[in-house]
């Protein structure tokens, strides 16, 4: 796709992530990989009110383009692209039920062989900082190196995937998670989890989940 295309992407992308209740005003940020750096929704412009002259493009070395401003989480973003090559896009929110779970400094353990959508045996909750802070981008880089889908303590989550489709299904995904995870522990404190020997087998099965048999 060329920039326009892109940027119309991430546009559609953020308007769907409102309709599905992921996200709420002008919170959360949405980027794809782009020309050796990324495209990402600017500062402060409500998601209906874009157009895709106002993404924004940053390049490698954070720099961005004269007259435009980047999400304030530019940073991690640009994080999660230096140190995932896999990742080609990435959607950051404040989905209700993912952000309950970081407020209680917990990661999403194995409730549900789902989690294994993440690439990991669990959605990690990396520690506070202050949005938009160095040292949240480093927090980032700690937990997105382990996970596909992390939450950011006292704040949201961050899902990053191939395309912009499958970060956004991740990011729905986990938030459905979240909420299962929430409701158990209502119940009972010591949730039942699946054993690492279980996880690992869908893991591996994870490898070919969703494609398509060419025939």
């Amino acid at each position: 796709m060329n920039r326009i295309e892109l940027s119309q992407q991430i546009i559609d992308t953020c308007l769907e992530m409102t309709r599905l209740g992921l996200n709420q005003g002008t919170a959360g940020n949405v980027s794809v990989r782009f020309d050796n750096g990324m495209l990402i929704t600017p500062t402060g412009i409500p998601y209906e009110k874009l157009t895709p002259e106002h993404i924004v493009y940053v390049a490698e070395d954070g720099t961005f383009e004269e007259g435009k401003l980047p999400s304030s989480e530019w940073l991690f973003h640009l994080t999660c692209y230096q140190h995932r090559p896999d990742m080609n896009a990435v959607v950051h929110n404040h989905a209700i039920n993912c952000a309950a779970v970081s407020i209680l400094n917990k990661s999403i353990p194995a409730i549900h062989y789902m989690i294994a959508a993440s690439g990991a045996t669990e959605i990690p909750c990396v520690p506070y900082a202050t949005f938009g802070s160095s040292r949240l981008a480093k927090y980032v880089e700690e937990g997105i190196s382990k996970s596909k889908a992390i939450l950011l303590q006292h704040h949201g989550l961050i899902a990053g995937e191939a395309n912009l489709d499958k970060a956004l299904w991740l990011a729905h995904e986990v938030e459905v998670l979240a909420d299962l995870y929430l409701k158990a522990l209502a119940i009972n404190p010591d949730v039942p989890t699946l054993d690492d020997a279980s996880m690992q087998v869908v893991l591996e099965k994870f490898k070919s989940y969703g494609l398509r048999v060419e025939k």
